[in-house]
This record gives C-alpha cells, structure tokens and sequence, in this order.
C-alpha cells in the first residue's frame, strides 16, 4: 500500500533522534514536522565538541542533516513550540502546538548589527552560563535555522529599540505574539531527549560551592573553538591553563538518592573528554575515579587506549567530598582507592563531573497517553497504537544507537500511515 500524500508524522524534539527519524520518514515519502523547544534544531548534540563513534566535530554531521532538512518540502518545523495536547486515534490525531514569540522574523540574515546595538547581556545557557550574550543574539555559530531570537526575559523591548534602528532588513518585530496552530497527523513520535542531571543536588561533590568543578557537558563546550574560551581548556576562576584534572565518575547515577540507573556514555565521554586536554596540552595530568568502567563493544578499544596513555591515571574508588583551596582556588579531592586499600587526597586544578543523563520526562509532562516508569523513561510497550518514543526519551543512548533507533521508529510511523501495526 502507498501512504497517503495527506499524512504528516509529528516528531516531538529536534535533537539527534528527532532529526533522524524526520529525515528517514520524510525521504521514505510523507510529510513531517517537528516541534522543538529551543530556537535552534540540533538538540544535546549540537553543544558537543566531538561524539563517537569517530570523535568528529557533530557540526560535519549536522550541518549535512540541516540540509536535507532545508531542501526537503515534505518537512516543516516549529522551533521554541511545544505541543500541549493531542487527541484522536492512529491515523488521525489532531495536534494543538504552542510556539512562542521569536520576535525576529524570517528576514534575518543573521549579519549581526542588531548584536552591536543590544546594550543588554544575558547569560548564555548553550554554554551553560559560562558566558553571555546580548539579549538578541544567534543561539551558536550554526544554529538552523540561522535566525536571531529575542530574550524577552532581559530585552527592554520598545523603551530601546536599538535593535530595530540597527536592522535594516525589517527583521525584528516586538509585536510578535504567541500562536496556537492545530494540525492533524497519522503517527507520532516523542523524541524529547535528556537534560543533564542537577550537580548541585550532591552536597558532597560541591557543584555550585568550589568555582573550579564543572560538569561534563560545560567541558563538552570548553573544548569546542564556539564554546566560551574559543577551546581552550581553562578553569573558571581565573582562566588558568588547565595542567592537571580530574574526572568524578557516576556523579548522580546509580545512586537510589539521585538517578538509580548507569547513564552508559558516562565513562567513555570521560574517556573522550580526557583526549581533549591530553591533545590540547601534552604536559597534562588527567585522574579518573570510578566505580566501574562501562566500554561496551567496539569502544574496548578506544579504552585500551587511553589506559595506554602514561599521563591519564584511573583510580577505582568513590569520591567522598571536594573541596576548595581558599588560596589558590584548586580543588582537593578525597576519595577510595580501593585497589590499595586507603583513603587518598589530592589537589587538581579542575574537577569535572561525569553527571548522568535525565530524561526530558522526568521534569515535563507530556500529552497523548505517555506513561513513564520510575526514572522518567517513556514506557514504549504502553504507548497508544500510532505513537513512538525514540532515542534518550526511553533509555540512556550513545548517538549512533539513537540515530537506529530513531531509524527503526520512523519505519512503525511509515507502517501505521499505510494502515500496517
């Protein structure tokens, strides 16, 4: 049977499971659109300076799925939109979406002037706050679309106006309102994503209190040329090259107080991680604490090889606390090591912790009969007929899992618009 040239998929999240499972439904012929939060498609993905499996900048990936996206008619999008309630049956579900006012309009051509004019900074939540930018500004160097968003949270609006005097494109509109839009579709798929998981929820690993403990994904953007050092490694509290640092692993998962489950890319972005500032900076020292090291498969290998590495150091053992130099701002760390039976302290000029994947479902709610289990992972089995859940919004995934994944839900979605289970 052939689809329909009425039938739309919905996929919920623009992230790396989102764009995927569009792109392979798209191109196996029926329309899609997607609804992302943010004012940008790219998801977690797009903050990273490499990912597995062959440690590439993911702009090379997604600037050729940003493509596909732009030259396919089939597929539209609402960015900063979510979807607030879905009824109907498989088939036909009718969908309401609300998208917030961008205030700039498709106009744009991103070049920048209405930046120069802003006189009013925000901190820059894509580098998780470790810079900022105007309260106008373009979300990173490739956001697509590549359109300047307004903060209405810090943007005096028309008491400045500096803006729209800068733009003589005609592209900044602070009439802009919110908009509802109903649109009716055949099958769904939530690809809602993950958030990194609170630091400052662990006392003990003083997130938030010692200036120089980061988490993984902020050293994901300090590694990156857009990040906030232009990728340089260096410690937040004065902007010293980073020469010795240590990695906290299982920093909030499988803990029954936090998240009871392995968040699985844990051990190897550490590992990863460690390369960055190996590669960056010869003479450094890298220390990994553990509990247990999760490699699983082809990535043994790339495991092997960093234990080869004389300068990185793994030491089996749970760290106890962290505290801070009051002097020089280093960070001392005391924890196991339990191969040599003893308690060891030590001092390092950046800590960085291996915090654990959230499911965007533990903190939001969302429509359509979604039921999720004790750690906020959608329950796939228990989803009405014609609605799918991929990628991080059922279980801890690397992105090459998440984009077969994804694969393997647009072929439900195309199996359910041709009237098939």
């Amino acid at each position: 049977m052939a689809i329909a040239p009425d039938k739309t998929v919905l996929v919920i999240g623009g992230g790396i499971s989102g764009i995927t499972a569009a792109l392979e439904t798209a191109e196996a012929g029926t329309k899609v659109v997607i609804v992302e939060r943010n004012p940008y498609l790219g998801g977690r993905v797009a903050q990273l300076y490499r990912y597995f499996p062959k440690l590439c900048p993911p702009y090379c990936g997604l600037e050729l799925n940003f493509r596909r996206i732009k030259e396919n008619p089939s597929i539209s999008y609402y960015t900063m939109a979510e979807v607030e309630d879905i009824s109907g049956t498989a088939g036909n579900f009718t969908v309401k979406i609300k998208q917030k006012a961008r205030y700039v309009n498709e106009k744009c051509t991103a070049c920048g002037a209405c930046v120069e004019a802003c006189p009013v900074e925000r901190p820059n939540d894509f580098n998780f706050g470790m810079d900022s930018t105007k309260a106008i500004y373009l979300p990173h160097d490739l956001a697509f679309p590549m359109r300047y968003v307004i903060d209405s949270a810090h943007c005096k609006g028309k008491e400045c106006g500096k803006c729209i005097e800068a733009c003589k494109y005609g592209a900044i509109d602070l009439d802009m309102t919110d908009k509802t839009v109903e649109i009716n579709v055949g099958a769904i798929v939530y690809a809602t994503g993950w958030n990194p998981y609170d630091a400052t929820r662990m006392d003990n690993l003083s997130f938030g209190k010692v200036k120089n403990v980061i988490t993984n994904m902020m050293m994901e953007r300090l590694a990156s040329q857009n990040g906030p050092t232009k990728g340089k490694i260096l410690r937040p509290s004065d902007g010293k090259e980073v020469q010795n640092i240590a990695f906290v692993q299982c920093a909030g998962s499988r803990d029954e107080n936090h998240l009871n489950y392995c968040s699985a890319i844990c051990c190897m972005a550490s590992m990863k991680q460690a390369t960055y500032i190996r590669e960056k900076n010869p003479e450094s020292k890298v220390t990994i604490f553990y509990i247990d090291l999760r490699a699983p498969g082809k990535y043994e290998d790339f495991y092997r090889k960093v234990q080869s590495d004389e300068n990185i150091r793994f030491i089996k053992g749970k760290v106890a606390k962290i505290e801070e130099d009051a002097t020089t701002g280093d960070v001392i760390v005391t924890a196991e090591d339990v191969a040599n039976l003893k308690r060891v302290t030590e001092t390092f000029d950046m800590v960085v912790l291996a915090t654990g994947m959230e499911p965007q479902t533990r903190t939001q709610s969302f429509p359509g009969g979604v039921k999720i289990e004790e750690n906020g992972f959608i329950l796939s089995d228990a989803l009405p007929a014609g609605i799918f859940a991929t990628g991080v919004a059922t279980r801890p995934l690397d992105v090459n899992t998440s984009n077969q994944d994804a694969t393997a839900k647009a072929i439900k979605c195309i199996q359910t618009l041709v009237g098939g289970k």
